[in-house]
């Protein structure tokens, strides 16, 4: 019996590629509304071929991706890592699924995802309205406030005034409380007129009612019209017809007249005063020929502030 031969031919093809995902699953657990959590995800090449990934979907809208540019080629044993958020928008639970299409032979290749989404906090300002009564104008008053945050931390970013003649202190942002506790802060109210001041500051956070509001009001008064009343004693001298009064702000002087014309009486009052000072005063007697005697002994007077 004869053997009979029978000639073979062809060629070596590549495995398929393959795309495996780790982890398979993100779980991002409780996230408060309007704050965001981020994991990363890595996708490998196993098998033999060059895979290129085309797509990349979820199909719930909390979720997104960044960090992956697609299309994109992965080689053999070649990987890449990028970031997935978690976004809640509402209350509950939140599940999902990312799918990411390419060549592959098992494509499309899924993560899973899952998270929880939690109600934001809520932040209060007390008392709601902060009085400061009657301030005299170029003078402050300061009264306390306190934020108070309940449900979870909330996070103050910032505070505004409406008018700027009421100022906060005591606080620097960014300001965590956390739920049931509370942070104290300064506001000092500076009229720059007379007259009622009204105003809001509006404490920026992430909390549910942000902005939260506080009123503040204040009346402005013009400072008091200070005056010190001066009297001596009347000269002996028959020859004497008035008297010129001298003012300095140094004991011994240098003075300087106040009086515009001569006093033929012994008593004055300088309204020029100005609050906050001290002065010093000492008189002169003039006689009908105009002649000036020496200063008599110095006087103090303290002007109260305002």
């Amino acid at each position: 019996m004869s053997a009979t031969s029978v000639p073979l031919s062809g060629d070596a093809v590549a495995g398929a590629g393959h795309l495996v995902a780790n982890p398979t699953g993100l779980a991002f657990g409780d996230v408060q509304v309007g704050k965001t959590s981020s994991n990363f995800e890595t996708i490998s090449n196993t098998g033999e071929s060059t895979v290129t990934l085309s797509q990349a979907n979820t199909n719930n809208a909390a979720y997104s991706y960044s960090g992956l540019s697609l299309p994109a080629s992965l080689a053999t044993n070649q990987s890449i890592t990028f970031t997935v958020t978690f976004a809640p928008v509402a209350v509950g639970a939140a599940n999902g699924t990312l799918s990411l299409v390419s060549d592959a032979d098992d494509s499309p290749t899924t993560v899973s995802l899952s998270g929880t989404g939690t109600a934001q906090g809520q932040l209060g300002a007390s008392p709601s309205t902060l009085n400061f009564g009657s301030v005299v104008v170029g003078n402050h008053a300061a009264l306390t406030g306190k934020l108070t945050a309940t449900g979870q931390t909330v996070t103050v970013s910032s505070v505004s005034s409406s008018d700027a003649e009421f100022a906060v202190s005591g606080i620097s942002f960014p300001l965590a409380i956390s739920a049931g506790q509370s942070a104290q802060y300064t506001v000092t109210f500076t009229p720059s007129a007379a007259g009622t001041a009204a105003g809001t500051l509006n404490f920026s956070s992430d909390a549910a009612n942000s902005p939260t509001q506080q009123s503040v009001t204040g009346e402005g008064t013009a400072p008091p019209q200070h005056s010190v009343e001066l009297s001596w004693n009347a000269s002996v001298s028959p020859d004497v017809v008035g008297y010129n009064l001298y003012r300095g702000q140094k004991p011994g002087g240098p003075y300087s007249i106040v009086n515009g014309a001569l006093d033929a009486t012994v008593n004055y009052q300088d309204s020029s005063v100005q609050a906050g000072q001290t002065y010093y005063y000492v008189v002169t007697a003039v006689d009908s020929g105009g002649a000036e005697s020496g200063y008599s002994n110095e006087s103090k007077a303290i002007v109260p502030s305002p």
